[in-house]
């Protein structure tokens, strides 16, 4: 046999090889905390009926909506927001 065999012949080998540590798993990434007031790329479905409200003023609409909805978090009316159907 020029090749030596695969499988360790010491029993004690053995049984080391089939009982090895495990590794510890990596720590996930931790992305770092967004800056505040930086807004985030997000996507969502909507009504078409919603869409085209916010839209009919022209450009801008994504900020419109984005008030809309921190209004609406805060408990406050929307001025030009979907109340005023």
């Amino acid at each position: 046999m020029a090749n030596p065999p695969r499988r360790p012949t010491n029993p004690m080998e053995a049984a080391e090889a089939a009982f090895k540590p495990v590794k510890k798993p990596a720590a996930p990434v931790r992305e770092p905390p967004a800056a505040p007031g930086v807004r985030e790329l997000v996507s969502i479905r909507i009504d078409r009926a919603v869409l085209d409200h916010f839209q009919e003023d022209g450009p801008g609409w994504q900020d419109r909506i984005n008030d809309a909805l921190r209004q609406a978090i805060e408990g406050k009316p929307t001025a030009g927001g979907l109340d005023d159907e």
